[in-house]
This record gives C-alpha cells, structure tokens and sequence, in this order.
C-alpha cells in the first residue's frame, strides 16, 4: 500500500529528511512538506547587496565530519549535484576587538577554552594557580556543566569573558555561562571525564579530532545557500504547502493525523509518519496532545534573538588585513561579531567594488535592544564598526537588516539528557520522529544530519508496517 509522510518544517533539516526518504522509500512514497511560513530554507536565505551576494543567514558550513570524512552538508550538497559549486574563504585569520585594539585570536584552542595558557598574548590572562590537578576527573561520567563555570574555575573570569564568550557567542549568540559543555563541546567534555585539568582536556580533545591535511575547515555554495534549498526541494519530490500552519498532531489507529490552518477554518491531513523539524517550542505545542513529558523536555529550550546588518562602503575603503573580528560582551557593543565580506570570500569579485561588511547585532538576553527601527539598527552598527575599527568609516552606499526573533537555539546544561528524554517518550508511538537545531545542534551539518536520522527513523517504522 503506498505511504504518506509529513515533514513539518521546511527548513534545511526538514528538506534534508525529504531527500532522504525519496532516496530510501519506494517511489511511490508521497512526501508532504508542510511549512508556516512563506518560503522554504529556515535560516538559510541569501541576499544581494551592491551586486554582490551576501547571505541574509548562515553562510557557510564545516567541511569536515568528527569522525575525519566528510561533513553531513559537504555530502549532502555532492548528493545535491552541487560539488563543483563549492567556494571557500580566505585563509586570512580573525581578531578580538578588546580595549580599542584588534587582538589576534590566539591559536590552540577549542572554540576559545586553550589548551596552553602561555598562548594567549594580551587577549586574557588566567588567574593565579589556574588549573590545578585535584586528583581527579574534571567532569564525572554522564555529567554537565555550563562552559562559562567550567573555564571560570580553572582559568578566571578573563579568559571566559575575553575569549571564550565570544567564540561561542559567534556561534551560539548566548553566554558561555549558560551553555551546556556537553552539547556545545561535546569533544572537550568527553575528554573532561577523565583528564583533571582543563588544560590536559582541551589538548586531549585537540588531539583526538581527526584532521585532514589541506582540507579547507569551512565552505559556502557560489551563488548562496538558497542554491541549496532549491536543488533540495527539488530532490526531495515532495508536494510543498506553504502558508498553512500545522497545530495539531495526533496519534491514530493507523497513523497520525495533522490538524492544519487557522482556527475558524481547520483542515485535517493523515498520514502514515511524521517528521516534526520545527523549533523546540512550536514542536512542544504539537506534541501537547501525544505525550505530555515529551512535550515538557521539549518546551525548555529557551532561544535567542539576533540582526545581521550588511553594509555596502565605498570601493577602496580600508579594513585591516582580517577576515573579521569577535566583541566580548564586557566591551558593552550592541554588534557581536563582523564580517569582512568580500575580503574573507574572494569569489564574491574583485578589489574595484563595494567593500562590503556583515555586522552581528545582539546577545541572549538582549532582545530589547534590537527593538529599533531598521535605519536606527543600521545606523548603531555603522557608528560601532566604525569606533571598533578605530576610526569614522564613510556612509554606506547600501544596506539591508535581517532580523531572525528567536532564530538561535540556547542549550543549558543538561539539554541532551532532556531530548532524550523526550525522545524516549516518544518511541512507544513509532512513525514520529525530531529533526532540526533545537534538538540536534546548530549548523547546516548538524541540522543536515539530524534530519536525515530523522528520516531513517521513519523509514525503518514504515518498512515494519
């Protein structure tokens, strides 16, 4: 009998699953993509700005997997048909922007916790006696802890807040002491279990990566990420609803049923399985009426939200010789992060056009100072990046804000142990399976994998039916 499944959620994870089930199901398998909003691609959207591309989200992704092959998004973009449309950035590094001067971002380290406290230059220094050895393993087997407590107890609050707040800032757009070590730095807190100094961890963990010698460590796609979106929902020859929310998910005698639409006008869907690939707490709403502990694992998730302002300044305006820089929070900026856009990415043009600049605007916990109008954002980023650089940069002759509410998930301390949790709930009602950053970790790899396991969770369901 031929099968039906939904993906809800139309994000890169979502459409990652939808490939994976057309590969793997028969073809006769009808696949359904139900996103809310009016576009496929979550937060991969890409942008034009004084002719040149410039993405409006993630702009780029790991070229390499944690066991030393290739990473889930270089895989899935080579199964896309889109290998040869791969670019990567400069090999020019980054800096931190700490007391009006542009530091080096000091090597050997792991996402900014070091392995070699006589590395770190001017950036931080740590406190007298860091990281003693206690006789004892950092971590005990199955715990966690928030990154910012661990780095602060064993190197001091400057090496937290100078270098380890804005690595995972850049990535995470939250606090190290809120962040869960386990989910962020799975690496380092596996090595934690059983080394006694922070030290001793973080070369373990640097050790045990596999690295390939004169592979690049990220990559983008030539023409921007909505390439991939496009060639993946094309691939995934499912029937795509756009506009029409999904508010309800119940279990049936043969399957599962999808409440749709607005109130006054539902609609119904039934299908065989779903995958739920949406954020954390729309998927707890769903999930209210399957499984009430699921739904409470879930619902805990807490995000953040950010702006990227990109800036188009005269050709043949001076930047230093970085791809870009990280601000710590204590520097007191509104922007985060910058990116030399057409400095890092040589294949967006030549020295003759626009310089163009990606600014980062906003922290976890800072949402209402992104409650501004756009001119004024735009205006705020221009002033920083400006005074942050060390002098008046020129007007813009372009730009554009990208706001993403809510767009970051925030793992505190025992976020694995909570969708497991969930997940665990959830696996005595078969044919339903989680996909997507709020579960499985940020990144377009991450989010490629956890929705392809999403969907080789479905599948093996649908063969046993």
């Amino acid at each position: 009998m031929r099968k039906r499944v939904a993906v809800v959620g139309g994000g890169i994870a979502g459409l990652a699953a939808a490939v994976r089930i057309r590969d793997r199901a028969p073809a006769d398998t009808e696949i359904i993509i139900y996103e809310q909003s009016g576009r496929l691609g979550g937060k991969l959207r890409t942008g034009e700005l004084a002719g040149a591309t410039v993405e409006r989200g993630a702009e780029s992704f790991l070229v390499g997997g944690p066991d030393g092959g290739e990473s889930a998004a270089v895989q899935f973009v080579r199964r896309l048909g889109l290998g040869d449309r791969l670019v990567h950035p400069a090999a020019i590094p980054a800096a931190l922007a700490i007391g009006g001067a542009l530091l080096p971002v000091p090597t050997g380290t792991l996402v900014g916790v070091p392995g070699d406290l006589s590395s770190l230059g001017a950036v931080a220094h740590p406190a007298a006696g860091a990281d003693r050895d206690e006789g004892r393993p950092l971590l005990a087997a199955g715990a966690d802890v928030a990154v910012g407590a661990l780095v602060r107890q064993r190197y001091g609050d400057e090496i937290a807040d100078r270098l380890v707040d804005p690595l995972l800032g850049g990535v995470y757009a939250g606090r190290a002491d809120h962040l869960s070590l386990a989910t962020t730095m799975p690496a380092l807190a596996c090595t934690a279990r059983t080394e006694h100094t922070l030290a001793g961890a973080v070369r373990a963990a640097r050790a045990a990566a596999v690295r390939v010698p004169g592979r690049p460590i990220f990559a983008a796609l030539e023409g921007g990420m909505t390439r991939l979106v496009a060639a993946a929902a094309t691939a995934g020859g499912a029937r795509i609803s756009l506009g029409l929310p999904v508010r309800e998910i119940a279990r049936t005698a043969h399957g599962w049923r999808l409440l749709l639409g607005p109130v006054p006008a539902p609609q119904t869907d039934d299908v065989d399985a779903v995958v739920l690939a949406v954020p954390a707490r729309p998927a707890a709403r769903m999930l209210a009426g399957v499984d009430l502990t699921a739904a409470a694992a879930i619902e805990a998730l807490d995000y953040a939200s950010v702006a990227l302002v990109a800036l188009a300044l005269p050709p043949g305006t001076p930047l230093p010789e970085l791809s870009g820089f990280l601000v710590p929070p204590t520097e007191g900026t509104l922007v985060k992060a910058a990116t030399f856009f057409t400095r890092k990415w040589p294949h967006l043009g030549g020295a003759d056009g626009p310089v163009i600049i990606r600014a980062s605007l906003g922290r976890a916990g800072e949402e209402d100072r992104l409650q501004h109008a756009d001119p004024v954002l735009t205006a705020t980023a221009h002033a920083e990046l400006g005074r942050l650089l060390g002098g008046e940069l020129p007007p813009p002759i372009g730009s554009w804000v990208q706001r993403w509410g809510g767009g970051l998930p925030q793992y505190a301390p025992g976020h694995l142990d909570r969708v497991a949790r969930a997940r665990a709930a959830l696996a005595v009602r078969p044919g339903l399976a989680l996909a997507g950053a709020g579960f499985d970790g940020v990144g377009i790899p991450a989010c490629v994998a956890s929705g392809e396991s999403a969907a080789d969770d479905v599948l093996k369901y649908l063969e046993e039916l």
